[in-house]
């Protein structure tokens, strides 16, 4: 977690202020219960149409699977985006709602992992900025990663990277 993402959530004051408002958004929870499925060497949403053979334009399997698994948060969160010379504009009120519905939706999403066999470790994204936020995840592979160690990089958006590492990996 970037230190934008944990001053926003108050983290540091304990987990508490991370439960979404309400519980998580019902339309996350349809999501989640969708499931993921394996298509050869890569990790999908169930409803998913998407290959990786050949990854056309991809440098790698992390990469595709970054992006077919995207999807902005703010379709199901019901938050007020207001619109700024055409741009959409998130209230940092209603970008700490879309970071706890993500962090809430990637607990949830962690039984999909563990239920998956053979066990893989996964990696999930949440970014919110103030324009949208995301959520997409990848299998963890060695010597590739989506995102840059340093979380504090990607200032002024608010990251958090959650790896689910089940123990028989």
């Amino acid at each position: 977690m970037n230190d934008a993402a944990a001053d926003m959530l108050r983290v540091l004051g304990g987990l508490a202020g991370v439960e979404p408002p309400g519980g998580l958004a019902a339309s996350l929870r349809e999501r989640v219960a969708e499931g993921i499925v394996r298509r050869g060497e890569v990790l999908i949403w169930a409803s998913s149409t998407g290959h990786a053979e050949g990854l056309p334009s991809f440098h790698d399997l992390t990469g595709w699977e970054c992006s077919d698994s995207s999807f902005h948060l703010e379709d199901h969160v019901p938050i007020d985006i207001v619109s700024v010379d055409g741009a959409p504009m998130i209230s940092d009120d209603d970008q700490r709602i879309l970071l706890m519905n993500g962090v809430a939706f990637a607990l949830e999403f962690s039984r999909l992992v563990y239920a998956l066999d053979p066990p893989t470790s996964v990696r999930c994204i949440v970014n919110a900025n103030e324009t949208n936020a995301t959520f997409r995840f990848h299998q963890i592979r060695p010597g590739e990663t989506w995102n840059a160690a340093d979380l504090d990089s990607f200032r002024p958006d608010k990251m958090i990277v959650i790896d689910i590492k089940p123990a028989r990996t």
